[in-house]
């Protein structure tokens, strides 16, 4: 399937496994592709994103992010949930962190194959794709086969991580960001193309 991804897309693919080495995750996730949309520039996704008014939110989406990653990957959304059936996530996440250091829930902690105290996965460790991140690949080819485009490009990933359903698309969705407005910007009524 990687060769049917546009430059731009492989640039994405690759800068999420950048990302996920970074926050030294022990696979790529969702939530790395959308930090590598954001890092991207001059793909037709970057220019959904500065459409939709990415250039005043692009700190806000990293810092949602990163809440979400404190919750132990928790949406918003489901936090709430939990808080209807009496479950208090963040006195949950303040316990855990009192006892075993800020950020102990977000999974990237010291464990077999990090650099011993670092907290970091060791960079010469292959890191897979993990299920949700696998599955925004499949949404990406969908979107594109069903828009009938012959390759896979970057706003074809932000479409598909748009539509499915968790963190990424949480934070998107409270920045504007939705598959419908990424729709209009791209493709207007169905027959203008950006870029």
């Amino acid at each position: 399937m990687f060769e049917r991804f546009t430059k731009d897309a492989r640039a994405v693919v690759t800068g999420a496994v950048e990302q996920a080495e970074r926050g030294g995750a022990p696979a790529v996730d969702a939530e790395h592709m959308l930090l590598a949309l954001l890092d991207k520039e001059g793909g037709r996704a970057s220019f959904a994103l500065a459409a939709l008014g990415g250039g005043q939110w692009l700190e806000s989406v990293r810092d949602a992010l990163g809440e979400a990653r404190r919750r132990g990957g928790l949406s918003q959304a489901e936090a709430d949930a939990l808080a209807g059936l009496g479950i208090d996530v963040g006195e949950i996440v303040a316990r855990v962190e009192e006892v075993h250091g800020v950020g102990a829930m977000s999974g990237d902690r010291v464990g077999p194959g990090t650099d011993a105290g670092a907290g970091k996965v060791s960079r010469s460790r292959h890191r897979p794709f993990g299920r949700d991140a696998k599955d925004v690949l499949v949404r990406a080819l969908r979107v594109a086969t069903s828009r009938r485009d012959r390759h896979i490009g970057d706003e074809h990933i932000l479409l598909a991580l748009t539509t499915r359903p968790g963190v990424p698309a949480e934070v998107l969705a409270d920045h504007g960001v939705t598959y419908e407005a990424v729709v209009r910007v791209l493709y207007g009524g169905g027959e203008a193309k950006a870029g």
